[in-house]
């Protein structure tokens, strides 16, 4: 039974909407908590509660680079995780369209990625 309390740990933090959409966009490779505020419209203190839930469960980690702290996915076998879910909802009749994530630069973002001289950390 061990090994399911592991697997239902990791369902239950990909159980929220923004925390899915937030896997998304890193399935898309590296971002900083600036691009997901920007992206996601919301502030930064409730994306990094989300990212912590995601860390703790062992699906993305970070770096720090100066000020600025990146995240990524901890294996690329969480974006064919969300890919599958979306082949399951279709599967039970669902039809949804789900938002492209644009990539870098973020326009309003001001990290260095996309143009600015801001900083975002956690």
């Amino acid at each position: 039974m061990e090994a399911y309390q592991e697997l239902a740990k990791i369902t239950k933090a990909i159980a929220h909407p923004t925390r899915l959409r937030i896997l998304e966009i890193l399935g898309q490779g590296e971002a900083c908590v600036c691009h997901m505020t920007h992206l996601l419209g919301q502030r930064q203190p409730y994306i990094s509660q989300q990212l912590m839930t995601l860390r703790e469960a062992g699906l993305v980690r970070d770096r720090k680079d100066g000020v600025m702290v990146y995240y990524s996915l901890t294996c690329d076998c969480v974006g064919d995780v969300i890919a599958s879910m979306h082949r399951l909802l279709r599967a039970t009749g669902v039809e949804v369209e789900f938002a492209p994530t644009p990539p870098a630069p973020v326009s309003g973002c001001p990290c260095p990625v996309c143009g600015g001289e801001g900083s975002c950390s956690v």
